[in-house]
């Protein structure tokens, strides 16, 4: 289906500079871009590819000023990066939507299933288990007893959901994640070995939360590891059990975060971040790749970085006499051999 400049604008609430009727049918890379495709210029560093761009309409930023003629359609918006995400989450929610319940599934009895669902091959929803209208559950996923799972949620391939968690309306859990395996609780005995401690609680998954693919969610002792509202988890990431993460926080992949741990809403975590057990970190914070946090957080909207971390202008500028030292230790010696030598 092509949709011209024009309509394009109209929904994005942006206006047309150059052709209102070009048209498109696909979307590209600006430095990719290909006739009858749509590109956006958020980032200066691309602004280069937009004068040569084979894209027959681009999203720019309202403020953009080009510094020669552009042969593509323009829309200007107030954010170009939002106004294409936004094109994207239209083109995404057109595409037909599978339905039905494969011959292959197993569904128990006991279960309670919503309308409108859609059950993939080898997939096992459990007994007692409750799946509101519009759940989509992709091949080989599996649902564990009393298992809740809200409007619209989508779980892809491979999905295991262990027995008595809850999850919200409108999530996607991506393939290979696992919600409620047990949390890590071994004590030791007088024979010097590890006895498992029980873990007797679940998880509890708000709306809107979305979980990349093979991160582990582990279940609570007691009580509730609890994804709040909005929170976007990346892939590869472990969440350790009877944590708490607040509304809308988002955590890049391959970070781990320990038994007990409270984070604030709002939050940003870059890649491989690392938080011990039982510490609390306020609201908005940032924490920057690779930063090992040992202790309370109690500043909101501190940007740390480090391991372990500590505020990110003093690490910068830590950093910056830390590539000095060869230097600075050969100065010091330097200046050693000469008040030897007075």
């Amino acid at each position: 289906m092509n949709f011209t400049a024009s309509v394009i604008a109209e929904f994005l609430k942006g206006s047309v500079e150059g052709n209102p009727e070009a048209a498109v049918n696909d979307v590209s890379k600006i430095e990719e871009g290909r006739a009858g495709t749509i590109s956006f210029l958020a980032n200066p560093k691309y602004e280069k590819y937009i004068y040569d761009t084979k894209s027959s309409i681009v999203i720019v930023n309202a403020d953009f000023s080009p510094q020669k003629s552009i042969p593509a359609t323009l829309i200007r918006v107030q954010n170009a990066y939002e106004a294409f995400a936004a094109l994207l989450r239209l083109y995404e929610q057109s595409k037909p939507k599978k339905s039905g319940i494969s011959k292959q599934a197993s569904i128990s009895e006991s279960a309670t299933v919503g309308k409108d669902i859609y059950v993939g091959e080898f997939t096992v929803v459990s007994d007692n288990a409750i799946l509101d209208d519009g759940v989509q559950l992709y091949p080989q996923v599996y649902v564990g007893d009393r298992v809740t799972i809200g409007e619209g949620t989508i779980l892809h391939a491979g999905v295991k959901v262990y027995e008595g968690c809850v999850i919200g309306a409108h999530c996607v859990i991506h393939s290979g994640a696992i919600i409620g395996a047990d949390g890590f609780g071994f004590a030791p005995n007088q024979e010097n070995n590890y006895e498992k401690v029980p873990q007797l609680g679940k998880v509890i998954i708000e709306d809107h939360v979305e979980i990349g693919a093979n991160t582990t969610v582990d279940r609570s002792t007691m009580g509730a590891t609890i994804l709040r509202k909005g929170v976007k988890l990346d892939n590869l990431i472990m969440v350790g059990h009877n944590v708490e993460i607040g509304e809308n926080t988002v955590i890049a992949a391959q970070s781990g975060v320990s038994g007990s741990s409270k984070i604030g809403k709002n939050c940003m975590f870059g890649g491989q971040v690392g938080l011990i057990g039982h510490i609390t970190i306020a609201n908005g914070v940032k924490i920057a790749a690779q930063s090992g946090i040992t202790k309370d957080i109690k500043e909101e909207g501190i940007v740390i970085q480090g391991s372990p971390a500590f505020e990110f202008g003093p690490y910068q500028r830590s950093m910056a006499i830390f590539r000095n030292l060869p230097k600075l230790v050969n100065q010091i010696n330097d200046l050693d051999k000469r008040t030897q030598n007075l």
